[in-house]
């Protein structure tokens, strides 16, 4: 019997493997709705769906092993790097999806949410002062107006499957949506910068790199505080925390 392995799991959601299938389980199914959609209407490779039945979405597992791991080394090769980057790049040219995505706010919103945030990281003594208002001034960068794309909106690099060179899927796309495009290549590259010129070779020099490293510490002053709610480690090594040090 194949062993059922948790992928990631907290209070919002979970995905479980079970030999060739991954089980999504998700309560809120408009979420789901918008990962099954998005993938339907997106031209680059995504999972299969083996069937549904709420709440939960079954889907047939992607060949190759992930980009990256957030904390980890990348073993994938320059040239898999620079693939990912012209998949995305197929993506943000595609066609709008239908609906505006759960993702799409506008500057003056992102300011105030921002701002919150980096009051609530000093506040509750979970980051140093310094830190936090360097970072929220690199930031800025992040907050102008932006044509929208067609977005994943969770570009992790471990939702990157890759066999050699080659890019064989894209996973979790419940984030998907109407959004800034250079959001989803700092996803792509948070915590592994070093490949930033690797994706920018497949995705187009023309990039905004202040924006992307804007997005990189925009994402991780958000990201912090929910992710220790869930019981995730930001302050790992290579993590958000780092993320955010690197810019001292």
């Amino acid at each position: 019997m194949d062993e059922v392995n948790v992928v990631v799991a907290h209070s919002e959601r979970a995905t479980l493997r079970v030999g060739d299938v991954f089980l999504k389980v998700d309560a809120d199914q408009t979420r789901v709705d918008v990962e099954v959609e998005a993938m339907a209407l997106a031209p680059v490779p995504a999972p299969r769906v083996l069937w549904r039945k709420p709440p939960v979405l079954a889907l047939a597992a992607l060949p190759g092993t992930a980009l990256g791991r957030l904390g980890e080394p990348s073993t994938a090769s320059p040239r898999a790097w620079a693939a990912a980057g012209a998949a995305l790049r197929e993506l943000h040219e595609a066609p709008l999806p239908p609906w505006p995505g759960r993702r799409r706010r506008d500057p003056e919103e992102l300011a105030a949410e921002l701002d919150g945030e980096c009051e609530a990281l000093v506040a509750n003594g979970l980051l140093p002062a310094d830190l936090v208002t360097r970072n929220r001034q690199v930031a800025e960068a992040a907050l102008r107006p932006w044509t929208p794309a067609f977005t994943h909106g969770d570009l992790q690099a471990e939702h990157v499957f890759v066999d050699g060179d080659r890019v064989t899927g894209i996973l979790d796309w419940s984030e998907a949506g109407r959004g800034d495009a250079l959001f989803d290549v700092a996803t792509l590259t948070l915590g592994h910068q070093e490949h930033l010129d690797d994706v920018l070779t497949g995705y187009g020099t023309d990039a905004d790199v202040d924006v992307i490293r804007a997005w990189w510490s925009a994402r991780s002053l958000l990201g912090v505080r929910w992710l220790i709610d869930h019981g995730f480690d930001a302050f790992a090594p290579g993590c958000e925390v780092d993320v955010l040090k690197s810019n001292m």
